[in-house]
């Protein structure tokens, strides 16, 4: 007795090709904030900055820099006004 086929399912996603590149992953915020730090910095190498293409995405740079860049303004703040108040003006 022959087992019956089923058709395919249109909604099944098609199944990649054996030579197709693996995709690469996300990088992690732990990946993603020292890369933006040694960016500020202007402290980049080269094979470094190569490996981080591939897996960093530029949504992450910009949300990470914001959030870095703000951090910093915020405690340039708080060291000048420290520093005001340590000379009593």
């Amino acid at each position: 007795m022959r087992t019956p086929t089923r058709d395919p399912d249109p909604k099944a996603s098609p199944t990649p090709a054996a030579d197709a590149p693996p995709t690469p992953r996300n990088a992690t915020l732990l990946e993603v904030v020292p890369t933006v730090f040694s960016s500020f910095l202007g402290i980049r190498k080269g094979k470094a900055m190569q490996r981080d293409v591939v897996s960093i995405r530029p949504h992450q740079v910009i949300i990470v820099g914001i959030a870095m860049a703000a951090v910093f303004v915020l405690s340039l703040i708080l060291l000048v006004r420290l520093i005001i108040r340590s000379a009593g003006v």
